[in-house]
């Protein structure tokens, strides 16, 4: 029986991952590059629907919103949250977020595995995000997620406590209809 070469990807430095441009774009993980799933039209239009949400409520809210935005966690890892919520004031410095969101929103899609999804959120999380939200399109369920683990929403709205921001799940999954 013959061996079969296989390839090793190859490890990549920070200062490598954030001079080159991706499309798409992807994570960055102890010196790997690490490919996001695809999104589906419901996960495209959930995204989308958040973004006019969270720019309807800007002026009041006094925060702006971003999608697949690099964000450095930690020294070796950079992830781009489906969606951020930033804070009016200094919101458009640097090319790279290097301090937490407000508020980060992962919206699952069909292929991903729920210990991968896990791992961006821990991430986020250890860098200090204090507002972590996973949407679910084709269940149309919502969860928060902090150090104790994934918490499903039964009220129907969820909230970033201290603050007026908040999302009405049925509104922003009537756009899924």
């Amino acid at each position: 029986m013959a061996a079969v070469a296989q390839t090793v990807p190859s490890l990549i430095t920070m200062e490598e991952y954030l001079a080159t441009a991706y499309d798409p774009d992807c994570d960055f993980v102890d010196g790997r590059l690490e490919e996001r799933t695809m999104g589906t039209p419901k996960h495209g239009l959930l995204q989308m629907q958040l973004g006019y949400w969270f720019i309807s409520h800007q002026a009041d809210w006094r925060v702006r919103v971003m999608s697949e935005v690099r964000t450095r966690v930690s020294k070796t890892r950079v992830r781009l949250p489906d969606v951020c919520v930033v804070p009016l004031e200094g919101a458009a410095a640097g090319e790279i977020r290097v301090t937490p969101p407000l508020l980060a929103i992962e919206i699952l899609s069909p292929d991903d595995r729920m210990n991968r999804v896990i791992e961006r959120l821990d991430d986020l999380l250890e860098m200090g995000v204090e507002n972590l939200w996973l949407l679910d399109p084709e269940e149309r369920t919502a969860y928060t997620y902090t150090a104790t683990g994934l918490k499903l929403v039964k009220t129907g709205e969820l909230r970033v406590a201290g603050s007026p921001i908040y999302l009405n799940l049925a509104e922003i999954f009537s756009a899924l209809d």
